[in-house]
């Protein structure tokens, strides 16, 4: 928590909250709508979630980041990228844009990057911000790979089942709980592979062999390079996949120098209530505006 005694950046992960917030809302089989018919359940739900992050952690500053759609560098390189994804639902599309919008009337600035992923962008800000600022960066997300980007000034909160429960990793916390550094994260990808993102690792391997592989050889580079002293069985398997063993760590790995920037004074996080209340009142959400306290008078 850091109740605005210093800088700080909250890199807001708007395509895992926007996500969460819709099946959330719908599990139940209802979905908001305005009196027009146009769905804002995800909208709602983005908004007391964010807001309640805003309100726990005490941001001075906040930037919302986005994928931007089509084809990433990871489709390119992976052609099964995602593959396995399914349509987003009708009911969610129209929010893409409408939680945008939302979001410019809070003053807070959307970022993207064709050809890259949300992730990119934000692991390409924490990086700018950490080495050159004063900033220390919180990432708000459900997304457990944002912790390869994890330093002494870069933290990960990971949002957890129900509104106001969290996980936040440093270092430190990382260590405690895994048994691993950052970088290490994405070694372990590289080793078990990501069925959410559909690209398989080495065959065979899965997350308790790569988590004991890493944890004893320290790396990828650790590990072949110490092949002799694996069982013959764990060997053949990355001897067959030596490839797709590299191709899955370079998948999992964030991408941080995306041309992407946001200068500081454009983040800073200031509510114009008039702004703001006029969207809601827009999306028949007036009540989030008393919510979260804009008063205008």
């Amino acid at each position: 928590m850091n109740q605005r005694n210093e800088p700080t950046l909250l890199l807001v992960d708007g395509m895992a909250v926007l996500f969460r917030a819709f099946y959330a809302t719908s599990a139940s089989g209802y979905i908001r709508r305005t009196k027009a018919g146009l769905p804002t359940n995800a909208v709602y739900g983005f908004i007391r979630y964010f807001w309640d992050a805003v309100q726990t952690f005490g941001p001075s500053h906040v930037v919302c980041c986005w994928d931007m759609g089509g084809k990433t560098f990871r489709g390119e390189e992976y052609a099964a990228y995602k593959g396995n994804r399914a349509e987003a639902p009708d009911d969610l599309i129209p929010q893409f844009a409408l939680i945008r919008e939302v979001m410019d009337s809070l003053g807070i600035p959307n970022i993207g990057a064709q050809g890259f992923e949300a992730d990119d962008c934000i692991g390409t800000l924490a990086k700018y911000y950490t080495e050159e600022t004063d900033m220390n960066v919180m990432v708000l997300t459900g997304d457990h790979d944002m912790l390869q980007l994890i330093n002494d000034r870069t933290s990960i909160i990971i949002m957890k089942k129900g509104h106001g429960n969290y996980m936040v990793y440093n270092p430190e916390t990382l260590m405690a709980e895994k048994q691993l550094t950052p970088r290490q994260v994405i070694d372990m990808k590289g080793l078990m592979g990501d069925a959410s993102d559909n690209y398989p690792g080495v065959r065979g391997i899965g997350e308790k062999t790569a988590l004991k592989l890493v944890q004893e050889y320290g790396s990828i580079e650790g590990i072949l390079s110490n092949m002799d002293k694996l069982t013959p069985s764990v060997r053949n398997k990355i001897e067959n996949d030596l490839d797709m063993l590299h191709l899955s760590r370079k998948l999992a790995e964030i991408h941080c120098a995306v041309p992407v920037a946001c200068a500081l004074d454009i983040c800073e996080l200031r509510l114009d209530p008039h702004m703001v209340m006029d969207k809601f009142e827009q999306l028949e959400m007036k009540s989030l505006g008393s919510w979260m306290g804009v008063a205008i008078g």
